[in-house]
């Protein structure tokens, strides 16, 4: 888990500063005679592509992160409230991927240079103008992956996505193991976030807003995973999760920095439009 949320702090780091090669296509769209632009478009796309196979790549080995960990969390003989007591540095763990996941995911959502980098890509690969360069770049990214990569890349959260999907392989591969070990794990987990944030003795702990932010991430990642496993989800009456009392919360801090959140929750979650869902609880979300 350590070496994976290591790579993960790399990976934020380089998504953070991913500026694009939006310049040098707009470029190369507006002169398709000029060779020397088309050349200088394709070789600033291609390392840009390189890192978006890369942080597709580790979406897979978080995928199999989580799955592990939530079989060292879930496992009889103990209750998931005892195992998150006896194993609190691997729920550390499991909080740090979620809040690596809504992290990646925010700056992937403001980020459109993205898909419009892989889109000049594939577009150049299929018109097959740069014959030799191209071929060293179809090695790279080939036409399987360029798929399976403009997948992921067409989600809004491609992470959170990722790790949804995760999670709902987990209980329904473990057919003997109740689904409540895995939900109550979760709602538990949301609990604590949620009375961090509220209790005034337990908030004014935190020195700096950075750990605000990670105790909301991890809140909000939570709710959406149960959501997506629960059959009747996070949102129902018979719902673990206090969830008037999470939105609350979030709405309490400045709109900058939970916007993101409140839109993961608003569009992210399956069980939001249900009729199961309370008129207040679908009001504060609006």
């Amino acid at each position: 888990m350590d070496a994976v949320l290591e790579e993960a702090h790399g990976i934020l780091a380089e998504l953070q500063s991913y500026n694009g090669a939006g310049q040098e296509i707009r470029e190369a769209i507006q002169n398709p005679g000029d060779l020397a632009l088309q050349e200088k478009a394709w070789n600033a796309v291609c390392p840009l592509v390189a890192k978006l196979k890369r942080f597709y790549e580790f979406s897979l080995r978080l995928e199999n992160a989580l799955r592990s960990l939530l079989e060292a969390l879930t496992s009889p003989p103990y209750a998931p409230m005892q195992h998150l007591e006896r194993e609190q540095a691997l729920a550390k763990q499991f909080a740090e991927i979620l809040h690596f996941t809504l992290s990646f995911d925010e700056l992937k959502m403001t980020n459109p240079a993205i898909q419009n980098d892989f889109s000049y890509y594939r577009r150049t690969i299929s018109r097959n103008r740069l014959n030799n360069q191209q071929l060293e770049a179809e090695n790279e990214v080939n036409n399987e992956m360029a798929n399976r990569m403009s997948l992921f890349y067409a989600e809004a959260t491609p992470m959170l996505k990722t790790l949804s999907n995760a999670t709902t392989k987990f209980v329904s591969e473990n057919k003997t193991l109740p689904i409540e070990d895995t939900t109550d794990c979760l709602s538990t987990m949301a609990c604590v976030c949620r009375v961090m944030l509220e209790t005034p003795e337990y908030r004014c702990r935190f020195t700096n807003t950075d750990t605000m932010l990670f105790c909301m991430r991890v809140m909000v990642g939570v709710i959406i995973l149960y959501d997506h496993v629960h059959p009747v989800g996070a949102f129902a009456k018979t719902s673990k999760i206090d969830m008037k009392g999470c939105i609350k919360v979030l709405k309490e801090q400045p709109s900058n920095s939970v916007e993101g959140l409140l839109n993961a929750l608003r569009y992210t979650t399956r069980h939001l439009n249900d009729d199961s869902t309370s008129k207040q609880i679908r009001a504060l979300l609006q």
